[in-house]
């Protein structure tokens, strides 16, 4: 640091040069002029003591020359001759003759030749000799003249002795005036700049705060002392940004390497971990697995509950999957929403890794306290393994991203490993939403009508309205396939929307034949969050002229239940306006008393997987009983979907059930087919009842 900011060329060596050379230059100035100004006045001086000469000798060589008195003439020059600058001088008549004269040597010096350029070498002066004689054109009479010759070395000499004099005392007194302003600028300016300059470089780099300058003693209240204030405050200020900025820095590292909810590390800082300890798989030859959880119906969960249970729940699974990280040799993460990571390393085989993916599953679905709550979630697992699945770890952890995506498409609360084709099977997915996108407008859905009959009366008193897709390449599209995919990208408005118009059209066209039916819809949950789906509901039966009996609205359970609220204040207006509700799917979601009873419902539809079993399979069939009872105590009436067999129908209608739908009575029909299928049932129906009373 010392050596870093040692002084090259010290400000006060070049105050002192610049001080000097300015106080020399100004005083060899003011020198010059003084010495000019007496060069003038010494010539001045001499032009005068000349003409004062001549004036007072002029009267005494007037008389010599009018008398012709040589005699008297000498006498004068040689009074003359008594100043020593005098070199000649000459008293002579008008035609030029001399009448008396007297000349001396000039003197020699080492400096004439300068003082000759100053002052010449003589300077001469005439006047001329005359009286009060005056002639006859007013002139007076010249009678000779007198010139004197002054040397002018002798005042040039005492000219420069006092210029040399004046040029030295001009230098000294600049150099003492100059010494003087160093001395004092030194003492006020740079002496307290060298004590800032050892201070400041004692500062430390890393705290420059610690060590703050002393102001100068003398110097407080001018700019020196501000200086240092202000060099101060800078220090200060400084390592306080500093501070800050660290502060920032490592929160900044905080938000990008963990997760502020739960404190679980982040994506980034997982994805850094998994290539770590792939580095280290590949040394050691071991198997990892990476499971990306998610859990299952979090949306419903935040929308019903509130997104502060919501957070419990992700610190809570974050808590647990932290606790198990040592004993399982599993490190947590969380990706983004409701999906976490963990990666297993090592694990034996995909045996093992099956059974900690078992594990998590158990782990997930433990009961989650909250207040004097408990709560029930589950989750769905993707699962990657490596080597076999991906070798790098932005693959590997994408893999088992797609894996879950595929997993919660197919079920919910099971787990699933990936395979070569999965990508394919994305691939070909988002293929098949693209297409879904355009198959409304190209005319690719049409609908097909399944017989709903009364149990009782035997005769068919509705249809199920169902949607089916006829893709230009891939032939006919299950719904299965392509409802959840219209539902997550949000074309089920639109498709819903089609479907309700064209069963009401084709609703109005059997009314009109003279085959009134009642037509059932079902509604999507997506459709019933829509804020104007009960208007646009009622418009298309308007539309068509339907009743309002004649339609009926099939929603899931876990379609109402996203937002009851909402959901319930909708129904009660389809409802209060005569349309029917069935609930759609029952016994498979929440089959909760508390919102049946808030529900303006009329039909429970038992889902077809317990009548499938029906007789076979105790559980089904108990199932399939308690919804039964359910709607009798509830005054509701119960569908039975799915039947297939005349035993199934048979109990069914023995249980009291009061309709029922299936392939046993005939599989979804195009509209002609179903018109000639209800003339046909209905023919039949009246031949039995013709023979049975002829029996």
């Amino acid at each position: 640091m010392t050596d870093e900011f040692s002084v090259q060329r010290r400000l006060g060596y070049r105050i002192l040069r610049w001080v000097l050379s300015a106080a020399i230059i100004a005083g060899s100035l003011l020198s010059v002029v003084q010495i000019v100004s007496d060069a003038r006045y010494v010539s001045s001086e001499l032009d005068h003591h000349a003409r004062q000469t001549v004036e007072l000798v002029r009267e005494a060589a007037t008389q010599s020359i009018f008398s012709l008195d040589e005699a008297l003439a000498r006498q004068v020059i040689a009074g003359l001759f008594g100043q020593q600058e005098l070199h000649k001088a000459v008293i002579a008549h008008p035609d030029g003759e001399v009448l008396a004269s007297h000349q001396r040597t000039l003197s020699d010096t080492p400096y004439r030749r300068l003082t000759d350029w100053i002052f010449d070498r003589t300077r001469t002066y005439t006047t001329d000799l005359h009286r009060n004689d005056v002639l006859a054109s007013g002139k007076a009479v010249v009678y000779g003249q007198l010139g004197v010759t002054y040397d002018t070395s002798p005042a040039a000499a005492a000219w420069l002795e006092r210029s040399a004099l004046t040029f030295l005392v001009g230098i000294l007194r600049a150099v003492i005036v100059g010494l003087v302003l160093f001395v004092v600028v030194h003492w006020l300016m740079t002496k307290p700049l060298q004590t800032l300059v050892r201070a400041l470089t004692e500062v430390d780099p890393d705290h420059p705060d610690r060590h703050l300058l002393d102001r100068p003693k003398g110097h407080k209240t001018d700019e020196l002392g501000v200086l240092v204030r202000v060099i101060n405050n800078l220090l200060v200020s400084i390592q306080e940004s500093r501070r800050r900025h660290e502060a920032a820095e490592n929160r900044a590292n905080q938000l990008i390497r963990y997760d502020q909810l739960t404190g679980l590390p982040s994506r980034e800082t997982i994805l850094s971990t998994l290539g770590t300890t792939l580095e280290d798989c590949r040394a050691n030859r071991d198997r990892l697995a990476v499971y990306c959880c998610g859990i299952d119906d979090f949306k419903s969960i935040n929308e019903q509950l509130g997104y502060q249970t919501g957070d419990r729940i992700l610190q809570t699974m974050a808590e647990r999957m932290e606790e198990q990280g040592s004993r399982q040799r599993i490190i947590p993460g969380r990706l983004s929403g409701d999906q976490f990571v963990v990666i297993a390393n090592p694990v034996e085989d995909q045996y093992e890794a099956a059974e900690l993916a078992e594990f998590l599953l158990r782990l997930f679905s433990e009961p989650v306290r909250i207040d004097d709550s408990s709560l029930q979630v589950t989750a769905t697992i993707g699962v990657a393994m490596y080597p076999t699945d991906a070798a790098e770890p932005d693959h590997l952890l994408q893999h088992a991203e797609h894996t879950m995506t595929l997993a919660k498409a197919e079920a919910t609360n099971h787990s699933r490993f990936y395979i070569a084709s999965v990508d394919q099977e994305i691939r070909a997915r988002k293929q098949l939403e693209k297409d879904l996108s355009q198959a409304l407008n190209n005319h690719e859905f049409h609908l097909v009508y399944q017989p709903q009959i009364s149990l009782q009366s035997e005769r068919i008193i509705g249809a199920e309205a169902l949607i089916r897709w006829t893709h230009p390449e891939r032939g006919m599209v299950p719904p299965d396939h392509f409802i959840p995919l219209s539902e997550l990208n949000g074309t089920i408005v639109d498709i819903g929307q089609w479907v309700l118009d064209e069963a009401c059209r084709q609703a109005a066209t059997w009314a009109a034949s003279g085959m009134p039916l009642r037509i059932a819809v079902n509604l999507s949950a997506v459709q019933l969050r829509q804020p104007d789906i009960v208007g646009t509901i009622l418009a298309t039966l308007g539309r068509h002229e339907i009743p309002p009996g004649r339609l009926e609205l099939e929603i899931t359970e876990t379609g109402f239940m996203e937002n009851l609220e909402d959901a319930v204040e909708k129904l009660r207006q389809l409802n209060s306006a005569g349309i029917n509700i069935a609930v759609d799917d029952f016994g498979t979601g929440y089959s909760s008393l508390t919102y049946l009873k808030r529900m303006p419902v009329q039909h429970l539809k038992i889902d077809k997987q317990f009548i499938r079993d029906l007789l076979v399979n105790e559980d089904d069939t108990r199932i399939a009983n308690t919804i039964i009872d359910l709607g009798k105590s509830l005054n509701l009436a119960v569908i039975a979907e799915g039947v297939e067999t005349h035993e199934q129908e048979f109990y069914l209608r023995q249980r009291g059930c009061q309709i029922a739908q299936g392939y046993y009575f005939s599989r979804p029909l195009a509209p002609d087919a179903f018109r000639e299928f209800v003339d046909s049932f209905h023919g039949k129906l009246e031949e039995n009842m013709e023979n049975q009373q002829y029996k």
